[in-house]
Order: structure tokens, then sequence, then C-alpha cells
């Protein structure tokens, strides 16, 4: 436990926060996007958002995995369930996902169709060994740091023999959802990047260098505890201050240089880029994500079943899209707590755990009405 309460000291939080608010400049404002929406809910849970200055504002990012899956992956997920005889097994959050027309894989499986939710790609193999008579799909998503378990999890359905075990895979990559983040036609302004650190056990600090250099901004890894996150701020507001865009790693506890050698080179191994690919908010990005190199096509079940890629609309009234791309702010949706909250909702980023509505719903101020934020009106 000394890596959960040691980073969880109240006294050395106010002494950070009392850093930060020392060091901001009165006459200027710091943006900060805090990319990974663990680092979302990390705020707002542990009161994060409440011991920094005015001047310091976090930006929400696109790093939710559940929240970036374009809808018409949803419905292609719905449609292999419901159409193919397969055990679809999938993430609980990814269940919980509506389409325009409010179906979604939990009400699927309410239809008839077997979806079931797993915990892990094993789970999903060891249904697959146990269900001989049955092809077994597992519903892959995430970023880098989910993908080297779902490369082990193909390689030994290949090696055990297994031909009812594929993958509906959409992994995808952190790097390039930063280059779209920061090469949109309507760009955020931002001062710096808090960058993920689960992604960054995988890939390491190197591939977030180019954003110091090209678009001359300060990137700090950070953990997920509620010090890791007001030190990685205090890094970010020093670097602004002093001019500085380079890559700093907070989280030296977990994060290498060159991250997991074995886990990039067994993803490399069983996955290959795709041309492109879309997510949600922020359209289709160009080898942003992956999938099974040739000699593991066998596994694919998008080859498997010959499936689509629909073009599907999120709900028109959602703005998760631009809240995806740092434009808008959770309450700046008109459904909000109204229309749109965990128990019913109608857009992905209200369902996920590291979704940014979720966050600002779950973690509101009790009592007082939902939070308000400049220029939305109380």
């Amino acid at each position: 436990m000394k890596y959960v309460t040691a980073f969880r000291d109240p006294a050395l939080a106010r002494t950070l926060a009392a850093g930060i608010a020392l060091d901001v400049r009165p006459d200027r404002v710091y943006r900060l996007m805090e990319f990974c929406g663990g680092h979302t809910h990390a705020l707002a849970r542990h009161g994060v958002l409440d011991l920094l200055p005015d001047v310091v504002r976090m930006i929400h990012g696109p790093g939710c995995p559940v929240c970036v899956l374009p809808m018409g992956r949803i419905a292609q997920a719905i449609a292999l369930a419901k159409h193919h005889d397969v055990i679809l097994a999938t993430y609980g959050d990814t269940m919980r996902v509506p389409t325009i027309d409010g179906e979604s894989l939990l009400s699927a499986r309410a239809a008839g169709a077997d979806v079931r939710m797993v915990y892990s790609v094993d789970d999903a193999l060891a249904l697959a060994r146990a269900s001989q008579n049955r092809q077994v799909v597992f519903l892959a998503i995430g970023f880098e740091t989910t993908t080297p378990p779902t490369a082990v999890a193909v390689k030994r359905a290949r090696d055990e023999g297994l031909t009812n075990f594929s993958i509906l895979c959409n992994h995808v990559l952190t790097p390039a959802a930063m280059h779209a983040i920061l090469d949109q036609p309507e760009p955020v302004a931002l001062d710096g990047l808090v960058g993920p650190a689960h992604v960054s056990t995988i890939i390491g600090t190197r591939p977030y260098e180019v954003f110091a250099e090209r678009y001359r901004l300060p990137v700090v890894i950070a953990g997920f505890e509620p010090l890791d996150l007001l030190q990685a701020i205090w890094m970010l507001v020093r670097q602004v201050n002093d001019g500085r865009a380079v890559v700093e790693n907070q989280f030296t506890r977990a994060v290498t240089a060159d991250g997991n050698p074995r886990a990039r080179a067994i993803t490399d191994e069983v996955f290959e880029r795709r041309d492109s690919f879309g997510w949600r908010g922020l359209g289709q990005i160009p080898h942003s994500a992956l999938r099974l190199t040739p000699a593991f096509a066998d596994f694919d079940a998008e080859r498997r079943f010959s499936l689509d890629d629909p073009d599907v609309k999120d709900h028109p009234a959602c703005r998760c899209g631009p809240i995806l791309r740092g434009h808008e702010t959770p309450q700046q949706c008109k459904l909000f707590g109204t229309a749109c909250t965990p128990d019913r909702p109608l857009g992905a980023c209200m369902v996920s755990t590291e979704g940014a509505c979720a966050a600002a719903w779950l973690h509101r101020p009790r009592g007082r009405g939902l939070p308000v934020v400049p220029g939305t009106a109380a």
C-alpha cells in the first residue's frame, strides 16, 4: 500500500498546492490537458481541482478507450452478437454504450444475444477453451496498455490450436490521437500536456519528445494519485514560466525512457497499423489503430465473419465529440445530468468509468446543484 497511501498524504498535497500557487503568474492562464481519462477521474475524485489556483485550467483529452470508440464499431459488435451465433466477450463499460436508437450490447443480450462481461482477455480465452462448439469473439479495445495482453492471448490461441477464438480489434495508439488533437482544424489553445502513465509504462517517454519539439509544448508523464498529479502540474507550471518545452517524467517509479521492450515486441509481432481508423470526435486518423498481422489473420473476427464497418452517427444532442477534442466541458452539454446520467447514459463519455462526463457527474459538489464552469449559465 505504500504506493497508495504515501501519495495521498493531505499535508504533502497542501504543500504542493501552495508551491503551485506561489509559482503561477496571475497575469496569465495555464491551460493544461490531461490526456488520460484516469487522470480526469483522479483530479475530480481526490479534489485536486479544488486545490489549484484559478489561473490553472485543466482540459479533458480523448484518453478514454470506450469514449473514443466510434458508434460504427459498437454497431458492428451488436450486429455480430445478434446475427452470427457467437459468444461475444467484452468489458462492462462497452456493453452499456447506446447507439442513436438506444440499442446496446446490453439490450442485445436482453433480446437473446450471447454477450458476456469479462474482466480480461484471458477470461475470453477461457470461454473459448470451455466452449469448443461455439465461436468466441473478444471485443478488444484500449490503448497501448491493454494491447500486449491481447497479443499474448492470440499467440496462446494459435499455439493451443483454438479455432473458435477471434478478436474484434479496436486497439488504438496514443501519440496518433495527440497529433490529431494538436492538428485539428480548430485547435485548442494549450500550454502543456499531462502524459498518460499506464500507456507510458509500455511505450516509454521517448514518443512524446515530438510534441515538445514540434509543438513547443511541455509534457510531464504523471501517475494517478493526487500527489502525482499535483507534482506534475507544478512541473508543467515551471516549464511554462521558464519558456521550456521538454518531456519530464514524474512517474519514475513505473515509467522509463524506453518503456517495456518485451511488451512492445510481442505487440509488433502480432499487430500492424491500419491505414486509417475512425475515432469518436476526431474522425479518421491515419495509422492510429492496430489490426492483426497476416500471420495471425485467422484470429481476426472482421475477416472471419466478413464484417462491415458501418458509419453510424452519435446522438445529435450529445457533446461527447467536442468534449473529447477539448473544446467543451461536460457541463456545457444540455443533456448533462438531466437526460444523460450514469444510470441512463446517452453518450459514451457518461458510460465509461474513465469518461469526462461520468467524472463530472460522479464527483460533482453535493447539495449545491451541478458545478458551473466559466462561460456557462448557472
